[in-house]
């Protein structure tokens, strides 16, 4: 009886740590990044080049994915405001006959940005490789990252704690209903970030520098 008793006590601490660094990685994310999020082109600082971060154009039932519509749409809007240049599209594309930077450029390319000006990163498996191999394989030490605001602020503390000088443009996000699963999800996403800094886990791929004129 002592033995179950200690047992338990064991497990409730364990839940009661798990729940607190949960909160805790939470907090800091979103305290971190909140000053450099923006989502008023007009008002975003210019930047040579944008970060899109990548995810699936239709969902498993074959509906239009509107996190993917709304990170296009965001994309065009700050090219054509002139707040970037260029910009790279970051996403996985580990199995064939699913390509998410191609998928990605190919609806830059409809929204009239040139496709000269449009950077495809294969290996963008994560967040945490999209952002670190923007600085490392394509050079680019300062950007802007489109994605949605929940995404934007682990991707900006990201970002500063690689030494880059980094932004976040908030596209249009889903409804709550829509967004439940993604929205849980990035609660325990964020709680990997730190789990990754403390065993030094990098992106899975490099290769060869790629540069953006």
């Amino acid at each position: 009886m002592k033995l179950l008793k200690k047992s338990l006590k064991i497990v409730l601490l364990l839940l009661v740590a798990g729940f607190l660094f949960i909160f805790f990685a939470n907090y800091i994310i979103k305290d971190k990044s909140e000053d450099f999020l923006y989502k008023d082109a007009s008002k975003i600082p210019s930047c040579k080049t944008a970060l899109v971060l990548g995810t699936s154009k239709s969902l498993s039932n074959g509906n239009p994915n509107l996190y993917f519509l709304y990170r296009i749409k965001a994309t065009a809007e700050l090219y054509k405001a002139g707040k970037i240049q260029s910009v790279i599209v970051s996403g996985d594309n580990s199995v064939e006959g699913y390509n998410e930077p191609e998928q990605m450029k190919n609806d830059l390319i409809t929204e009239g940005i040139p496709a000269d000006k449009i950077f495809e990163d294969f290996a963008g498996f994560r967040t945490l490789d999209s952002v670190v191999r923007a600085k490392e394989i394509f050079g680019q030490k300062s950007f802007i990252v489109i994605s949605q605001r929940f995404h934007n602020e682990r991707a900006i503390y990201l970002a500063h704690q690689n030494g880059i000088t980094a932004y976040g443009y908030n596209a249009k996000d889903v409804d709550k209903e829509a967004g439940f699963k993604t929205n849980v999800r990035e609660k325990f996403a964020r709680v990997k970030v730190f789990w990754d800094f403390f065993f030094g886990v990098k992106p899975k791929f490099g290769g060869e520098k790629i540069l953006i004129e």
